[in-house]
C-alpha cells in the first residue's frame, strides 16, 4: 500500500455491478505465510514486484450473510502490510477480478468510490499503532464521498 506518497489500490465490481476501489490483497493459500502472500497477490492482481516494509496490523470483523459474496457470515481477517514497489509492469489482473489497477496520490483517495478495506489501510498506515489494532472502520457496503 506503500509507494513514496502513493497507495496503490484497484478497480473491483460489485455483486451489483458497480465498480469500486480496493486494495490488492487476497486469500492466504493452504499453508502458506501471508508474508508471502501479500507479494503473491500483489504480483497476480498488478503485475507489480514488491518487498513488505512492515506490518500494519491486523483486522478482525464478522461479515453478515447480506453482505458476503457467498450468502453465509464469516468471520474476515485481514493482514496489513506496507509494501514497497520494487518493479513489474501495471497491469489488470489475467482472470479479470482486477480490471484496472492504478496507483493513487493518497489525498485522490478520499474522492474515489471504494470498500471499507482501503480505509482500514490507511487508518493503519497513518496510525501505526503499536497494538496493530486501530477503531473498527464501518462495513456497510461501499464508502462515497
Amino acid at each position: 500500500m506503500h509507494r513514496g506518497r502513493e497507495g496503490a489500490a484497484r478497480a473491483a465490481r460489485t455483486a451489483g455491478g458497480e465498480t469500486s476501489w480496493t486494495l490488492p490483497g487476497g486469500r492466504v493459500e493452504h499453508g502458506e505465510d501471508p508474508f508471502v502472500a501479500v507479494t503473491r497477490e500483489l504480483a497476480e492482481e498488478t503485475g507489480c514486484h514488491g518487498i513488505v516494509e512492515r506490518l500494519l496490523g491486523v483486522d478482525s470483523r464478522v461479515i453478515p450473510a447480506t453482505a458476503a459474496r457467498t450468502g453465509a457470515e464469516h468471520q474476515n481477517i485481514g493482514i496489513f502490510y506496507r509494501v514497497r514497489v520494487t518493479g513489474g509492469q501495471l497491469r489488470p489482473e489475467p482472470n479479470g477480478q482486477t480490471a484496472e489497477p492504478t496507483w493513487t496520490p493518497i489525498p485522490d483517495v478520499d474522492c474515489l468510490r471504494r470498500s471499507s478495506l482501503v480505509d482500514i489501510g490507511l487508518a493503519l498506515a497513518r496510525a501505526l499503532p503499536a497494538t496493530g489494532h486501530v477503531a473498527p472502520v464501518p462495513i456497510g457496503g461501499l464508502i462515497q464521498h
